[in-house]
Formats: structure tokens, C-alpha cells, sequence
């Protein structure tokens, strides 16, 4: 079996594929301080409520925008998989050119959305990642990272404002029934949850014409799917994008693939 780990700026995930398939799915709050076995016996005790065990899996595939988890999660592979993991890259994706003056600035995560993108849509495509940071990733009709737009997340707009104005309380982030707030908390919920809205209609829409072809918009991402049915700019929602991206780079390493 293979383990597929997205280490994210707020939460890691770990997918476990048998196959093609992922046949289960964990998220963990990202610490860079968390050590190879801390991660062995979390990790244990979850596959042994779904009847596996470590050793079931052979091979490791690590995605990672937060450098100092890197050292952990490969000693986890190493020690507890016993195999030496993929780390992605912006120069070890078989058959996909990273088309900007300096490829080593992309995150991972931003290349492994561009070819979980590209394998299951095709392209031209642009991923809408909406999580710690909203990622704006224009993926080429031959599947090249072309560029893209950072925006900050919606969380962290959220935690800006509690910070720093006295009088604004912590509140959580909700599609909010109006528009229109009648007091502080619903002013903010919608100044934030629809101010995103318009923030990703107006970019996609500024792509769109910059582009000048047709485009598929996919969004992904830890709360995507706040923006289901309240935007039109995003043609597809998939909240596997980015694990489907790493089982297909661990293919082309594997197994010399190049789509």
C-alpha cells in the first residue's frame, strides 16, 4: 500500500491507497515539532481501528510547504515503512515543466495540484486551493505550471481583524444568511465569507480574459466547500485533488510514467 502525506501550513493529511484507490483518509494539525514516532502511534492506532497495520505499507509519497515537518515525516517513512519516500519537487515531476523564471519558489502543494488538475480534467485549468493561503494555479493545456495568484486565506483575514481591532470578537467563518449584517459578528462573517467570493469571482474573471481560451476552474482545499453554490466562477469542486495529484506523481516516478 502506498501513503500519500500532504503537509500543509494548518493540517496534514494522509491518504492511504490500495491500488489506485484512497481507501482512507486522516488529517492531523501540522507541528513541525512532532516527531517520526509521535506520527508511528498516531498513525497505528488509526490503521488498526480500520484493520491495517504499519507495515502494510510499502511505499511513501511527501508533499510538503513546511520545511522543518520534512525531517519527521521522512524518519516516519524511513523508520516505520521502511522505504525511502518520494519528496516532491520542482525538478523530479516526470513530464511536467514548470514554466516560470524561478521553478524552485512553487510550493509543492501548488505542483501537485497542477497535475492532480491536469490527470483528471485535463487542461487549461486553473485550481482555486482555498486554505491557509488562497492559491490561484493556472495549469497549461499540456499540464506546465504556468503561474498563478497567492491570496491570504479566509482564516487568516478572520484572525487579522480579531487582532487587531479591540473591539472585533473571534468569530467562525459560515456562509452567513444576509449579506447585509445586522450586528458585529454577522458584519464580519460577510464582510470576510463574501469579500472571498468576490475576491475569487474578480480573479477568475481577470484570468479568464488574460488567458484568452477557455478554462476550467477547480476548487480545492480544506473549506472549499464553503463556496458550493454561492459562486459560479468555480466549474468543479474536488476535495481529493490534491492526494489524487500525489498518487499520480508517485506512479510516474515509480514506474517511469510521464502522464
Amino acid at each position: 500500500m502506498l501513503m500519500a502525506i500532504d503537509v500543509g501550513n494548518t493540517n496534514s493529511v494522509f491518504a492511504l491507497f490500495e491500488g489506485a484507490t484512497a481507501v482512507r483518509q486522516w488529517r492531523l494539525s501540522t507541528s513541525s515539532v512532532r516527531t517520526a514516532d509521535e506520527y508511528a502511534v498516531w498513525l497505528s492506532q488509526l490503521m488498526s481501528m480500520a484493520g491495517g497495520k504499519l507495515s502494510d505499507i510499502a511505499d511513501c509519497i511527501i508533499a510538503t510547504v513546511v520545511p522543518q515537518s520534512l525531517f519527521n515525516v521522512r524518519n516516519l517513512s524511513r523508520r516505520y515503512f521502511n522505504c525511502e519516500p518520494i519528496v516532491v519537487a520542482h525538478n523530479n515531476i516526470p513530464g511536467v515543466a514548470v514554466r516560470i523564471p524561478k521553478p524552485s519558489e512553487v510550493g509543492a502543494d501548488r505542483l501537485v495540484n497542477a497535475v492532480g488538475a491536469f490527470t483528471t480534467y485535463g487542461g487549461p485549468a486553473v485550481v482555486v486551493d482555498s486554505g491557509t493561503a488562497t492559491n490561484f494555479d493556472v495549469v497549461g493545456e499540456d499540464g506546465a505550471f504556468e503561474g498563478g495568484i497567492i491570496a491570504p486565506g479566509m482564516n487568516l483575514s478572520m484572525q487579522a481583524l480579531h487582532q487587531a481591532a479591540a473591539q472585533l470578537p473571534r468569530v467562525a467563518i459560515e456562509r452567513p444568511a444576509k449579506v447585509i449584517g445586522v450586528d458585529t459578528v454577522g458584519a464580519m462573517q460577510s464582510g470576510v465569507y463574501w469579500g472571498y467570493v468576490s475576491l475569487i469571482e474578480g480573479l477568475i474573471a481577470r484570468i479568464r480574459e488574460e488567458y484568452a481560451v477557455p478554462i476550467k476552474v477547480i476548487g480545492t482545499g480544506g473549506i472549499a466547500s464553503l463556496f458550493q453554490g454561492a459562486t459560479k466562477s468555480i466549474d468543479i469542486f474536488d476535495a481529493d485533488l490534491t492526494v489524487r495529484g500525489l498518487f499520480e506523481i508517485h506512479r510516474r516516478v515509480r514506474h517511469g510514467a510521464q502522464k
